[in-house]
């Protein structure tokens, strides 16, 4: 596993064969998240793993100045990849307390971003995230901070597959 990822999964049992989850965080869920998001259940759905993700913002406020419901630089990643956008395409959502405590994993994609919000807004949760160190616009570019979601969303589908499966 990667030295920059900050591992304190949460594990809890399923409940009635409903796939397990994770919770992907960023601070407008617009973006990076939601790339994650799509990705994760792409390569889950591929190797038939019993496991699903979904997205959410820390503080969507800050997203004011956002077009629609979803990143142009996350359509066109995900539209070169050839993975289907999930439809309807729905608008950001805002984190709540239910989201966390239902999440068996939860990703925060940048530490130094996320850590405050998780610590001001949901103080039982910022040590039992994890967190990724992926920069947003403001220090890297769109092809570089989705193509860093990638492999990260590919090793972490690896750590999930079956020793015995090999279709990844």
């Amino acid at each position: 596993m990667s030295s920059d990822l900050c591992v304190v999964p949460i594990v809890r049992a399923r409940v009635g064969g409903m796939p397990r989850t994770i919770l992907f965080l960023c601070t407008g869920n617009y973006y990076r998240s939601r790339f994650a998001e799509e990705l994760f259940n792409h390569l889950a759905t591929r190797n038939q793993l019993d496991w699903t993700a979904t997205s959410r913002a820390l503080a969507i406020e800050l997203g004011i100045y956002n077009v629609g419901p979803i990143s142009s630089h996350t359509r066109e990643a995900l539209a070169a990849g050839g993975i289907p956008l999930t439809e309807p395409v729905r608008h950001p959502i805002q984190c709540s307390e239910e989201d966390l405590a239902t999440a068996d994993r939860i990703i925060a994609l940048k530490e130094a971003e996320h850590r405050p919000y998780l610590t001001a807004r949901y103080p039982a949760w910022p040590d039992r995230v994890e967190y990724w160190h992926v920069h947003d616009l403001d220090k890297a570019t769109a092809a570089e901070a989705l193509s860093e979601i990638a492999g990260k969303v590919k090793e972490l589908i690896a750590t999930l597959v079956k020793p015995n499966d090999s279709t990844y």
